[in-house]
């Protein structure tokens, strides 16, 4: 590595820092007017020189020879860059965070004592393909007090680039400092390196990608990361559940958007229903050409399907792939999801509230749902707005990664001369 590197990272960073300080203080309609002033940018000709800059990416993407599906991630077109805009001005739209009080009491010697929503300082994103999460990224993190350290992958420079120097120019605009919103300027690898072992000038660093670059990053990293490996996700269908419903959420689950976290990865059913469930739920995702691979208990029960293997149950699939499995009741699935899931999404069917109870409470998942799908693990579904991905760490996050969620929590004492006894 480089010392010119280092020092190159390194210098852009503690001006991000520096930064952070003042953006910590920056009013609400502050904050809010330079996120308009992006959406209006990214609609107007400023717009223009980013679909120029994505055309420039796309050219290198092919000559490179990505696949067709990271060519579409990269892609921006008008349409896609409207919903950009409309993203940054939803989180313009959203409750300022920074500064709200969650919790407060009076003690008894006058002391009035509350927790208070707080800016972490300096976030760094590291993120692969899609240009989209520069805006994303830098509209949350502007909006919740937070700098910016981007670090994007290098099929989308340009267009990232262009995205930023957005952010930059509104900054400016509005009196606020550039360095807030900083992409790094180099598609060295080396510099991701630099940039996650900033401890005391980086607060907080979210990967977003693959399941590779998250360890990665969790391996080297010298301050706290915000984990993501993967989204193995478990519908388990009681013994009590409504047949109809429960085949409902499970299509939704599987087959809506097979792609993402939230996707269910495996279905699993009590034995006492497997004879009568099982041959309408092959048949219902046979007709949306779902895959199936089943233990030896739920083959007995479908036609034509594949053995489940043992890395099948550890796999997140992101395709029309679905695991099943017949366990011996709410004890058998709560055991099965404890050694395969992801600590990401699972739900239960079931018309038993005590069961249910039993499994909101047991199951550690950032999500756990009764009688709905794991889809709704998304920070929209949630009524959260935008959020910048889901967090299964549980340090100091867990779920889905809003605007209260890039904030800390900073203790407030309020008294009238108190002294300690």
């Amino acid at each position: 590595m480089s010392d010119d590197l280092t020092a190159l990272v390194t210098g852009l960073a503690e001006r991000a820092k520096e930064a952070s300080r003042v953006l910590s203080a920056a009013s609400t309609e502050k904050k809010n007017a330079v996120l308009r002033r992006v959406a209006d940018a990214l609609r107007g000709v400023a717009g223009d020189r980013v679909l120029e800059a994505n055309a420039k990416d796309l050219a290198a993407a092919a000559e490179m020879g990505l696949s067709k599906a990271m060519l579409d991630r990269l892609e921006l077109d008008r349409k896609r860059l409207d919903g950009v805009a409309d993203g940054v001005e939803q989180v313009a739209s959203l409750p300022d965070p920074v500064g709200s009080v969650v919790e407060e009491r009076t003690l008894e010697n006058g002391l009035r004592v509350s927790k208070m929503r707080a800016p972490l300082g300096l976030i760094g994103i590291i993120y692969e393909s899609r240009p989209n999460v520069t805006a994303d990224a830098a509209s949350l993190c502007l909006k919740s007090g937070n700098a910016v350290l981007l670090r994007g992958g290098k099929e989308a420079f340009h267009s990232n680039t262009a995205i930023a120097g957005i952010f930059t120019e509104a900054l400016i605009a509005e009196g606020l400092p550039p360095e807030a919103v900083t992409l790094l300027p180099t598609t060295d690898r080396q510099a991701t390196l630099v940039m996650i072992g900033l401890d005391g000038i980086v607060d907080m660093v979210i990967p977003r990608g693959g399941e590779g670059l998250i360890r990665f990053v969790a391996e080297h990293a010298k301050v706290p990361v915000i984990q993501h490996y993967k989204g193995v996700c478990h519908v388990f269908v009681d013994r009590s559940a409504k047949p109809d419903m429960a085949l409902e959420i499970a299509l939704n689950a599987k087959v809506q958007r097979p792609g993402v976290c939230n996707a269910m990865e495996t279905l699993l059913v009590d034995e006492s229903i497997a004879p009568s469930f099982l041959p309408k739920l092959g048949a219902a995702m046979s007709s949306q050409g779902v895959e199936i691979r089943a233990d030896e208990r739920a083959a007995a029960h479908l036609d034509g399907v594949k053995r489940a293997s043992d890395e099948d149950w550890d796999t997140e699939h992101l395709d029309m792939i679905l695991n099943v499995g017949v366990v011996d009741g709410l004890d058998g699935a709560l055991e099965h999801v404890a050694k395969h899931g992801s600590n990401h999404t699972e739900a239960i069917v079931t018309e038993d509230g005590a069961n249910a109870d039993r499994f909101l409470r047991e199951v550690d998942a950032s999500l756990v749902l009764h009688n709905a799908s794991t889809r709704f693990n998304d920070g929209f579904a949630l009524g959260l707005g935008a959020e910048i991905g889901i967090s299964t760490t549980k340090l100091h996050a867990y779920g889905p990664m809003g605007l209260a969620e890039l904030c800390t929590l900073k203790w407030v004492g309020q008294g009238e001369g108190q002294v300690r006894q």
